[in-house]
This record gives structure tokens, C-alpha cells and sequence, in this order.
């Protein structure tokens, strides 16, 4: 949603981490705990849907 610019370094590396790299790009990824830690420490500048 929010573009990386203007954070942290490591906030910046977690959205690429994510496999971010565009606004508005939309990533599916299979959730694990990793997943979720990455997620919190970014949630300000992204949106996260769950699948059914």
C-alpha cells in the first residue's frame, strides 16, 4: 500500500524480503510464523488478506 521510502533500512529489506517490490503488487505466500513476524514489523505500510 505505502511505499518503503523515508523508513528504516530493515523495514525497507523486510518488504523486499516479502517479494515487494511495486505498489499495490499482490504477493500469496504460505503463512508460517517467520511469515507473520516479517508481516508485524511492516503491517504499517501493507495490507494482509487471509484465504478462506
Amino acid at each position: 500500500m505505502k511505499s518503503g521510502i523515508g523508513y528504516a533500512r530493515d523495514q525497507r529489506m523486510t518488504i523486499k524480503a516479502l517479494g515487494l517490490r511495486r505498489l499495490n503488487q499482490t504477493v500469496v505466500r504460505e503463512e508460517s510464523p517467520s511469515l507473520w513476524g516479517m508481516i508485524m514489523k511492516v503491517v504499517h505500510l501493507i495490507r494482509v488478506e487471509r484465504q478462506g
